[in-house]
């Protein structure tokens, strides 16, 4: 239990800072979709769909080799060869995704705003030297500094936007030539949304200098050899992920048989639904944060696959419970995110229940991926992410035509089971690990009649706050199940465990 006690430890402060981003970061967006209507949000839909494709390229799967090879290799070496390799790379991939903006912006349908391109190189030049930095003080157990710098950088991007686009138009009707206006330009628009995002990516470049003062040019070119041989098919599994992820957005124009001013507006509201429905990727990135160190450390204890099936009961338990909530609040969600656009936003409300399932098999993926990673198998991991890459292009190209974004989400749901699935019984063959796998099952099978159950009530009792507080309920109901359930295990657990008899 003490293992459990420090990964839940150290996902607490990995969450400090990821929940506050992604709330803040959610605060931006509903800000948005209350200022701007659906069409004018599609191209920061499609702009920000682009941004994780070009950071799997520009990581190429150091982030995670790092923590393979620092167990068993010098510290200062890693780091410095790690640095070193990632800064050429860098400006070799920025300079040249500068020259191409105009054809990049072509290639998404927003042939008219290359400049956007342009800026996102530059969110990408500074996110990516931060990255092994990051990754050191992750792999050193400094979570709190962690916290700080991504917490600190995210407040000063909403700052900036609240200011650009919130409070700068405002004070041009009003005064053009006062003096806080001298840096704004209001041809710009919602482009400000990405140059607060290329300001705050500097500071935390910034805040990182000590880790970076600590750097030393030193490139050891067999030792990257062997990082690259690890480092190779977890940049197939990064892309292979992206583009289950993002490519039916970047996809949506190009397969839509709409015309321009419609296929604009269903992207915007399946941009804006896309992101309430990942909501309950918050908590699966927050525990990626910790869990892939502590995975790696864990992996020569005694009892390791043990402590790895406890520790996936624990995260479906309460992904469940976050799925649950998140579908049987989905008007409230709707009046809260979308506000005076909610009725045009709110038409594709019915996609965030595929999405968030979805979401909750990708979280158990990562958690089952362990076994080839632990295995050195990440080629295996390759081609099951490529599997489900292909479903997903498939599929679109086959439903976006016919269901619109539901084919697409419907796309999502399918890819990330198959991946799962796989994942699964070819782990239990190379690496078995006892996953209680009938009751996990089991829990998302209770949480799904819940939300039918939900859905049934509200069709003979549509009143709104009669629907929140019958969600309320069931709420309350799986929570007490799964306390009777799992007993015996929050017994075992620091804090809560002396107040269950």
């Amino acid at each position: 239990m003490s293992s459990i006690k420090k990964l839940a430890g150290q996902t607490l402060w990995y969450g400090v800072p990821t929940i506050a981003s992604r709330f803040l970061g959610n605060a931006l967006n509903i800000l948005m979709f209350w200022w701007y209507e659906p069409t004018s949000t599609a191209i920061i839909t499609q702009v920000y769909a682009v941004i994780p494709f070009l950071n799997i390229l520009f990581t190429y799967g150091l982030e995670t080799s790092y923590f393979r090879f620092i167990q068993d290799h010098d510290k200062a070496k890693v780091f410095n060869t790690f640095l070193s390799s990632i800064l050429i790379t860098t400006i070799l991939f920025t300079s040249l995704l500068l020259w191409q903006a105009p054809a990049v912006a072509g290639i998404i349908d927003f042939a008219d705003h290359p400049e956007y391109i342009r800026w996102v190189a530059y969110i990408l030049f500074f996110d990516t030297l931060s990255v092994i930095p990051f990754a050191k003080l992750r792999q050193e157990g400094r979570p709190k500094m962690y916290a700080f710098i991504k917490v600190f950088s995210i407040v000063v991007n909403v700052l900036l936007v609240l200011f650009f686009i919130g409070v700068c138009p405002k004070l041009y009707r009003e005064d053009p030539q006062s003096i806080w206006l001298f840096f704004y330009d209001p041809t710009i628009g919602i482009g400000y949304y990405i140059i607060a995002n290329v300001i705050a990516s500097i500071l935390t470049l910034v805040l990182l200098s000590k880790e970076i003062f600590s750097f030393r040019f030193s490139f050891d070119f067999s030792f990257w050899k062997q990082v690259m041989k690890y480092a190779s098919p977890l940049i197939v599994v990064g892309f292979g992920g992206m583009i289950n992820e993002m490519l039916s957005r970047l996809m949506y124009t190009r397969l839509s048989n709409l015309p321009r001013e419609q296929e604009l507006r269903e992207l915007g509201i399946f941009g804006a639904n896309y992101k309430t429905a990942v909501l309950i990727t918050i908590f699966i990135q927050v525990f990626r944060m910790a869990a892939e160190p502590f995975f790696f450390n864990q992996s020569k204890e005694e009892n390791a696959q043990r402590t790895y099936a406890r520790v996936m009961k624990f995260f479906v338990i309460v992904c469940a419970f976050m799925w649950l909530a998140i579908v049987v609040n989905l008007e409230l969600i709707k009046k809260l995110a979308y506000g005076n656009n909610a009725e045009e936003y709110g038409e594709g409300l019915h996609i965030i229940p595929i999405l968030s399932m979805g979401s909750v098999f990708l979280g158990i993926y990562y958690n089952l991926s362990v076994w080839y990673k632990l295995t050195n198998k990440n080629l295996t991991g390759a081609w099951i992410t490529l599997a489900g890459a292909a479903i997903t292009i498939l599929l679109n190209i086959w439903w976006i035509p016919i269901f619109g974004y539901t084919g697409s989400a419907w796309a999502t749901f399918v890819c990330y089971a198959f991946m799962m699935i796989v994942s699964y019984k070819l782990g239990q063959k190379h690496y078995p690990i006892p996953y209680v796998t009938k009751k996990l099952i089991a829990y998302l099978v209770i949480v799904t009649l819940l939300f039918l159950i939900h859905q049934l009530f509200l069709y003979f009792l549509p009143q709104f706050w009669l629907g929140i507080a019958f969600g309320g309920v069931l709420l309350g109901v799986f929570g007490w199940f799964i306390l009777l359930v799992e007993r015996k295990e929050f017994q075992k657990m620091p804090v809560i465990g002396k107040y269950i008899k």
